[in-house]
């Protein structure tokens, strides 16, 4: 089993996503740092992907910055190798189906474990095909992480049964980005999930402010956030890690304050 468990050990868990690559790996490796030491409990790391379904603009313009740089999913592999000489969160890739098969699924699994990747998340895999990767993920101790939309309704147990590591709850329909509100009824989802299983749940998907995260958190273990960190990048570049620094710290203490 991977150490997905221990991010939801220090109360409500902050959890933010990070594309590798933006505007390089150096700062990339500033940024996570940063989090880690401002109270990230997990980091989610995006492998940047030419179509990310999945995405609102921020998050698709950092991977299109990153991909025009070059960056290359070995080069994110040895990067994260050496971001383990220090960084001891759990670290879990964001990435697209295409990404895993186009490298290899087995070894891409095998590269997970061997630098130290906790878990995956496929946000264009559905639950009913996921068996082309957690069989493989499973073998290698990664965990293959499933995700629970407002549109899952008469799936949710089933999902939440058959979960692994943490269950990423999608706040709000569409794609990643800031909301002004989240109006699905969270309440309702996570109340199925906790009936059907003990594993940790944590919501993502348009959340931003301080306010969100901590209503978010009285719903949830987590609270997941990606494209307000990205904007903070998108505006300061390589010079973002204070703001990133000082946002983490916001919105752990947020969550935190849920309890």
């Amino acid at each position: 089993m991977s150490n997905i468990r221990n991010a939801f050990a220090n109360g409500k868990a902050f959890i933010p996503f990070i594309t590798c690559g933006d505007p390089n790996l150096e700062a990339t490796g500033r940024f996570v740092r940063a989090a880690a030491a401002n109270g990230a409990d997990l980091i989610e790391l995006g492998i940047p992907f030419s179509d990310p379904t999945a995405e609102g603009p921020v998050i698709q313009e950092a991977n299109l910055r990153a991909l025009q740089n070059g960056v290359t999913t070995d080069e994110i592999f040895s990067f994260v190798k050496e971001l383990r000489r220090d960084v001891t969160v759990p670290l879990v890739f964001m990435t697209y189906a295409n990404v895993v098969f186009s490298y290899d699924t087995e070894r891409f699994a095998t590269r997970c474990q061997e630098v130290g990747i906790d878990g995956i998340i496929l946000p264009d895999v559905p639950f009913e095909e996921k068996g082309d990767f957690v069989d493989i993920c499973q073998a290698h101790g990664v965990d293959f992480i499933s995700l629970v939309a407002p549109t899952s309704e008469n799936r949710i147990t089933k999902i939440a049964k058959e979960a692994q590591g943490f269950l990423y709850v999608v706040s709000s329909l569409g794609v990643t980005g800031v909301r002004s509100e989240i109006t699905t009824d969270l309440g309702a989802i996570t109340q199925i999930i906790r009936q059907a299983s003990d594993i940790p749940c944590a919501i993502g998907f348009g959340i931003s402010t301080a306010e969100q995260a901590k209503k978010m958190a009285e719903y949830a273990d987590g609270v997941i956030v990606g494209s307000a960190i990205m904007k903070l990048i998108a505006k300061d570049g390589a010079n973002a890690t204070d703001a990133i620094a000082k946002y983490v710290r916001q919105m752990k203490d947020a969550a935190l304050s849920a309890e």
